[in-house]
């Protein structure tokens, strides 16, 4: 089969595209011939030798995968050869075939495309857990999303209204996205380029602030959003994009009985039945037109170094795909 693989950390000319063996798979296992995979951030991380984890080499990139189930391990019960399946795997998806954990398979809806279905399990996921798991959003609440026009944060504003949030407030750092934001369903759009616009948050809820925030940029953006959380209100981190890491004092919280939560996707993914219903979930949203998805560019797999350098220089929009 082909495959794209990095022997070496680097720029996006360090991935290869090579030929090797279609690789075996367990009783517990399905092999699935992949039919479309989703390009992240994470990706490039793990490229360069900066993700969160370490990354051994040689490296096949790749956790996003949808496709058709070829072979089927001994010990799996209920997945049938030639279902049409999605999954989140460690690695492995930039190839022709990826071995993936039975626990992992999620069935894909008829009417959604592959190259829709792999938009989901990352950034599909995280907002979902972030505003659920992690944020506790309960009916009526108002949420506050910040890089609302990407991946998350789109994701975050058209499910925290399908969730029931009253109000949802986005930010954006220009009117193109901020638009964007309004037409995903926020209430509000905030630009947070602006000097003041935590006080334009804070005039939006009347001055009681917001009671889920989604957090991922920060230094400054960090400090400015708990001073737009409400009591008992409930800030999410899921990344920091500055490269600054906040610091704050604990004891800051207790006033207004607030709370600062972390949240890593694969630990969601360590109890299959959590991220396994909530995938279903986002499917079906996606199946009956309640959950819009971005698709920003669908490329070979071969492009795969070129859609690293695409993607990093800014230079798309939406979810990008790899076709093998």
């Amino acid at each position: 089969m082909k495959a794209v693989q990095l022997n070496e950390y680097g720029g996006p000319d360090v991935l290869e595209v090579i030929d090797k063996n279609t690789p075996a798979y367990s009783e517990d296992d399905v092999l699935i011939e992949v039919q479309a995979v989703g390009v992240n951030y994470a990706d490039t991380a793990r490229r360069e030798g900066k993700y969160v984890v370490p990354t051994n080499l040689p490296f096949i990139p790749g956790a996003e995968v949808a496709g058709v189930v070829s072979e089927v391990g001994s010990n799996v019960k209920g997945i049938q050869k030639g279902a049409r399946v999605v999954a989140l795997i460690e690695s492995g998806g930039y190839a022709e075939y990826a071995v993936v954990p039975a626990t992992s398979v999620i069935p894909v809806p008829d009417g959604v495309e592959f190259e829709r279905a792999v938009a989901l399990p990352l950034q599909g996921l995280s907002a979902y857990h972030i505003l659920k798991t992690m944020g506790r959003l309960e009916e009526g609440e108002t949420v506050l999303v910040h890089a609302a026009a990407g991946g998350v944060g789109s994701l975050a504003v058209q499910l925290a209204k399908l969730f029931g949030a009253g109000k949802v407030i986005a930010t954006a750092s220009n009117q193109e996205k901020l638009a964007f934001a309004k037409q995903m369903g926020a209430d509000h759009a905030v630009d947070y380029t602006k000097e003041d616009w935590e006080e334009e948050v804070r005039e939006l809820t009347d001055g009681e602030g917001v009671d889920v925030a989604l957090e991922m940029v920060g230094g400054e953006i960090f400090h400015k959003t708990i001073e737009c959380l409400a009591p008992f209100g409930r800030l999410v981190i899921y990344g920091a994009a500055s490269g600054e890491q906040a610091k704050f004092y604990p004891g800051a919280l207790m006033k207004r009985n607030q709370s600062v939560v972390g949240f890593f996707l694969p630990q969601i993914m360590r109890k299959p039945k959590l991220f396994q219903n909530s995938l279903s979930e986002l499917l079906t949203y996606v199946q009956k037109g309640e959950l819009e998805l971005t698709v920003g560019g669908t490329y070979p797999l071969a492009d795969a170094a070129n859609v690293h350098a695409l993607m990093q220089g800014r230079k798309t929009k939406g979810k990008l795909v790899l076709i093998p």
